[in-house]
């Protein structure tokens, strides 16, 4: 429904331009209120972000997987998507840290069956994006983030075991965000 009203909004909008430029009907006094100008860029990135919501609503399997990327040993992997979505899932591989890269797309990492044996780290940034970090219970995480009309969620369950790894997590986003599940 909010498709058709945002349409029949735009359809209307593109009609008066026109019907300015042509002369057909004088509209520079609708043009010239300063609610126009913003009400133009807010419809815009409303109508942009809903366009990537709603392409991850309606088909959740749309990840494209690709192999975990190989580093040296010990090395930090990196991640980087641009214009859509990458599943990366470890199946057994030991995890040694990440950097991870998402602008205007999707990345999930899955490490839900990696071997973490020690403190690691995983550096994210996102533009107009988002990271999705699937953790084994037997990890604990701490995450920082810097969020600029974006944010960070962590809905992992805490281990009280001091022995447990831990996953320091820094997410800078710029409307996007990054959701840590287990």
């Amino acid at each position: 429904m909010r498709r058709k009203i945002v349409g029949i909004i735009l359809v209307a909008a593109a009609l008066l331009k026109l019907a300015d430029m042509w002369e057909i009907y004088d509209l520079h006094w609708l043009w010239q209120q300063p609610w126009a100008t913003y009400f133009g860029v807010f419809l815009l990135l409303y109508i942009g972000i809903e366009l990537i919501i709603s392409s991850y609503r309606r088909n959740h399997n749309q990840w494209l997987q690709r192999p975990v990327p190989q580093a040296d040993e010990g090395k930090r992997m990196c991640c980087s998507v641009r214009y859509g979505g990458d599943e990366y899932v470890f199946h057994g591989e030991t995890f040694h840290g990440a950097r991870l890269d998402a602008f205007c797309g999707g990345l999930r990492l899955d490490l839900r069956q990696a071997v973490i044996n020690e403190n690691e780290e995983i550096d994210i940034h996102t533009f107009m994006g988002g990271v999705e970090l699937l953790v084994p219970t037997t990890v604990n995480v701490i995450m920082k983030s810097r969020s600029f009309i974006g944010g960070a969620g962590d809905e992992t369950a805490k281990s009280s075991d001091e022995r447990v790894p831990i996953l320091f997590i820094t997410a800078s986003n710029m409307f996007g965000g990054v959701s840590v599940k287990n």
